[in-house]
């Protein structure tokens, strides 16, 4: 377990080694990725970058990830990076029957930035998007628009780019602090920890926009269709905060008071109070029922979350952005 040791810094610009890149070109790339992905992959239009997963045959999700379109036959795959073997390499397998070519991309930059986005953006000549889910690109670099309290941008760029990185941080209390404003926004990205462990629905991803159930199949399509349609989903991604100094580990168990595990921890970071903000998957019952909570012996709260667990159609949040 990591141990708190100061107070959580305000969002500047930091490197963000926890992700990563696939890239897919070719002339059937479009097609390819709209056999396996849970996005309207036609959505991806340059403009907005849809929230995605890929499945297994049963459902369970092998990566989440942002798909954007960076130019004619080449969209791009913003995951974590302890997926991004795994899953290139599932890929693969369907890929040789399309005109299509996966690459993993090692040596891209990825900065988070608040207050500073404009500056860095204006080095690599790139426009800034307004609108959450929304991205720029141009032949060096591409700025994604990220959900959060307070604005805040994800730039992707090549390793040879000429960019000032001298007021850049690179190290765990900035990354912690990006950590943070994802948990507060009811964003978890899934690792290789949890990997092929939870449906699309458990990270509440139909919520924020990355399932279409009006496309045609995909793998996985059918389970994750019938688990919407039925009703069956009975765990959901909960906000919670815990007293304690230390963060716990991936999949630490949320207990009741009976010391009964009610669910299960997805990713955690500091807060500005010193103690601990965290996204775990949580029986419905928790949400239901008022208990106590807790985590390693520390009482845990349930905190809202900026949305309602209801489902969002990226086909709908396409034409809002566009209006």
């Amino acid at each position: 377990m990591a141990t708190v040791t100061a107070s959580t810094p305000a969002l500047g610009s930091v490197r963000l080694n926890h992700l990563a890149a696939l890239d897919v070109k070719g002339a059937d790339a479009e097609n390819f990725l709209q056999g396996q992905t849970s996005a309207q992959v036609s959505l991806a239009d340059g403009h907005f970058a849809p929230l995605t997963c890929f499945c297994t045959p049963k459902g369970r999700m092998l990566a989440n990830a942002q798909l954007m379109r960076l130019g004619d036959e080449h969209y791009r795959l913003l995951l974590s990076n302890t997926l991004l073997d795994s899953l290139a390499n599932h890929l693969k397998k369907f890929a040789a029957f399309y005109r299509a070519e996966l690459t993993t991309q090692r040596d891209l930059i990825f900065i988070g930035v608040g207050d500073e986005a404009q500056a860095l953006a204006d080095q690599l000549g790139m426009d800034m998007p307004d609108r959450v889910g929304t991205h720029t690109n141009n032949d060096q670099a591409c700025v994604l628009r990220y959900p959060g309290e307070t604005p805040r941008w994800l730039l992707c760029f090549d390793n040879d780019s000429k960019v000032d990185l001298a007021s850049v941080q690179d190290d765990q209390a900035g990354r912690n602090t990006w950590q943070l404003e994802d948990i507060r926004s009811g964003l978890a990205w899934l690792t290789d920890t949890q990997q092929d462990h939870f449906l699309p629905q458990m990270l509440n991803w139909e919520a924020l926009g990355g399932i279409s159930f009006k496309k045609g199949c995909y793998t996985g399509q059918e389970v994750v269709a019938r688990a919407h349609f039925r009703g069956q989903v009975k765990k959901r991604l909960m906000h919670i905060s815990v007293e304690t100094t230390t963060l716990p580990e991936v999949g630490a168990s949320v207990v009741n008071g009976d010391d009964k595990a009610v669910g299960e921890v997805v990713v955690s970071a500091f807060d500005h109070q010193g103690g601990v903000e965290l996204l775990a998957v949580m029986s419905t019952k928790v949400a239901e029922e008022t208990m106590p909570l807790y985590l390693d012996g520390a009482p845990a709260t349930l905190l809202p979350l900026p949305y309602a667990i209801e489902r969002v159609d990226p086909e709908q949040l396409a034409v809002n952005l566009n209006g």
